[in-house]
């Protein structure tokens, strides 16, 4: 686990190849997003170690309901009675009315290459006894409620890693949390930057394009994604790199 804090209220912790985020302010915590089922004992520590209990934890806002960003959720309700909110259809999703991950055949084809044997290596033991896990007291937040949370979060639908996607914008600092609509690594990535998720991650490819060049239109600066460092970015670059989306 490695705590970087990157504004005001801010930290990111990179965990098992993905990252969650905390948003700290005087009235408690928001968490964003969850990590693997492998990193609950981090996520519980991350909150503790930028100076708080775990009773400040207002609420987990959760990008979307892939088995590497909801972990320590189940943790955090049984324990702490934490709300959960996401988008209105990821709703769907997290309750596992239907499910849009990664199929193990997808997973097997990654097996090829010394890169995608250790990524698929630490998935498994991140995973491991957790494979069914689902969020069945996830609901949808309303603009008061997220606004009302530490640090006033602003909903930003992304439809098309998931159709239920959201990214969150924190205002008042500029930062934009993406989920998985863009990042900035991954292991099976041979670069770093701003860029996509590998397709086969992405439930609509055009979707996820359409959804990270719509993010240029947020004011923001800085980026934390699911996956990859947090970096200072200009919006315009989303444009040129994902296309202008469609009017």
């Amino acid at each position: 686990m490695k705590i970087e804090q990157v504004s005001d209220s801010v930290h990111v912790v990179a965990g098992t190849n993905v990252n969650w985020a905390l948003v700290s302010d005087g009235s408690g915590v928001t968490v964003i997003d969850a990590g693997y089922a492998g990193d609950t004992d981090d996520v519980l520590k991350s909150v503790q170690q930028i100076g708080h209990q775990l009773t400040d934890i207002a609420a987990v806002l959760l990008t979307h309901a892939h088995l590497d960003h909801i972990g320590a959720i189940p943790t955090l309700v049984e324990r702490l009675g934490v709300p959960v909110y996401t988008g209105a259809e990821e709703v769907r999703h997290a309750k596992r009315e239907y499910l849009q991950q990664i199929s193990p055949a997808q997973m097997a084809s990654q097996l090829l290459s010394g890169r995608g044997r250790r990524w698929v290596a630490q998935t498994v033991r991140a995973v491991y006894g957790h494979i069914n896990t689902s969020i069945p007291s996830a609901t949808a937040a309303d603009e008061t409620t997220l606004a009302a949370l530490p640090g006033g979060i602003v909903a930003v639908p992304t439809p098309g890693h998931t159709d239920g996607h959201t990214a969150y914008l924190l205002p008042s600092e500029g930062v934009l949390f993406s989920g998985d609509t863009l990042v900035t690594g991954h292991p099976l990535s041979q670069r770093t930057g701003l860029q996509l998720l590998p397709t086969f991650f992405n439930h609509d490819e055009s979707g996820t394009r359409a959804s990270a060049a719509a993010l240029a239109a947020q004011p923001a600066h800085i980026l934390v994604p699911g996956h990859g460092a947090a970096t200072e970015y200009d919006p315009a670059d989303l444009t040129r790199l994902f296309g202008a989306t469609a009017e």
